[in-house]
């Protein structure tokens, strides 16, 4: 299967486990999707160097000094491509090694960090995408998720963009009934990080009948959980446990403005719940408008409209996303190592 397309792949990330955000979801499926292909995978993840907390987000560990190691892990694996998914510390790192060594790789662009900097801390969105865009410069490829994204990226300078879409486990995220929360009806559920870039307060203060249910955590969630007592948050949910609350719901909601894509949006659908979001990147090209979901600039208004959704709609439209499909357009995105280049690392690190 696949023959021409890369064997032995080299996926660098910053985000890895104990992380839970979309980024990691769609790295380790992807990695266990093509090891199902039959290709080899080493997975360069912060859990193989020395770590410290993330400022700011202490729940973030980043590598410390990792381009000795990095330089080992790459030098003895044989690599046929390396994908560098993420612009941390093992992101330069493998970048670096890369170029002193002429080996092309290819990265993406998973995360608005612009925006979520300039949400957190005075930093000018324009500083951050220059140092971005210096960042994706010199790779092969950069994969973004959407076309909405591609278009972002390309009107501030960005070159090689190339889509790598996502899939959703349609086995696991399915309807399994509306029994599990007794709460006062109807439910509107965020899931995800709690976090002010998330936009979450715009979702919290709504003027909603019901009730409003929170699954996830983060930075803010305590003084959330203070500001608005008769919200439920449940923190972290997973497996089956997380699919009991998605499919409980009746709309799920998504105030942010930042994602390039949106997991979760696709992980309700598939549970039968319609999506209410602002037409932004990222839902704009997960959300089917009137079908799978309602985005409207008034948010309140994109729920109170997406309660009249079908739900058998937005399961239809979410089985269209594979995460074989999806990991097709990956493995054919990456940017093969040539025999020639082979040779130059091999003898450069003889």
């Amino acid at each position: 299967m696949l023959p021409n397309l890369p064997h032995r792949i080299v996926i660098v990330t910053d985000a890895w486990s104990p992380q839970v955000n979309g980024v990691v979801t769609t790295l380790k499926t992807t990695v266990a999707t093509l090891k199902n292909m039959g290709r080899m995978v080493l997975v360069v993840e912060p859990g193989l160097f020395k770590t410290f907390p993330c400022p700011s987000y202490p729940e973030i560990r980043l590598a410390w000094f990792p381009y000795a190691k990095m330089n080992k892990l790459l030098s003895e694996f044989r690599l046929d491509a390396i994908h560098i998914a993420t612009e941390g510390p093992l992101g330069h790192s493998a970048r670096k090694w890369c170029l002193e060594n002429g080996v092309p790789f290819t990265t993406a662009y998973h995360t608005q960090f612009p925006e979520y900097f300039s949400a957190r801390l005075p930093i000018p969105a324009a500083w951050s995408y220059a140092y971005l865009r210096r960042f994706h410069s010199t790779a092969s490829r950069t994969m973004v998720a959407t076309q909405s994204m591609q278009n972002q990226l390309e009107a501030k300078g960005f070159s090689n963009i190339v889509r790598w879409s996502r899939g959703v486990d349609t086995k696991l995220f399915r309807p399994v009934g509306k029994d599990f929360l007794v709460l006062p009806k109807p439910i509107w559920l965020y899931v995800g990080r709690v976090a002010v870039e998330k936009n979450i307060e715009s979702f919290l203060s709504l003027n909603l009948p019901g009730t409003k249910v929170v699954v996830g955590d983060g930075p803010a969630l305590a003084t959330l959980t203070a500001k608005y007592p008769l919200v439920k948050f449940a923190g972290y949910q997973f497996g089956e446990a997380l699919v009991e609350y998605v499919a409980s719901a009746d709309v799920f909601v998504f105030p942010s403005k930042t994602d390039t894509f949106g997991l979760v949006l696709l992980e309700a659908m598939a549970c039968g719940v319609p999506v209410a979001a602002y037409p932004v990147t990222g839902p704009i090209d997960v959300v089917e408008q009137g079908i799978s979901g309602m985005l409207h600039d008034d948010l309140e208004q994109a729920a109170k409209l997406a309660l009249k959704l079908n739900p058998d709609d937005c399961r239809k439209y979410a089985l269209k996303y594979s995460w074989e499909n999806a990991t097709i357009q990956f493995l054919s995105n990456l940017q093969p190592v040539s025999a020639v280049q082979m040779h130059h690392q091999h003898v450069t690190n003889q």
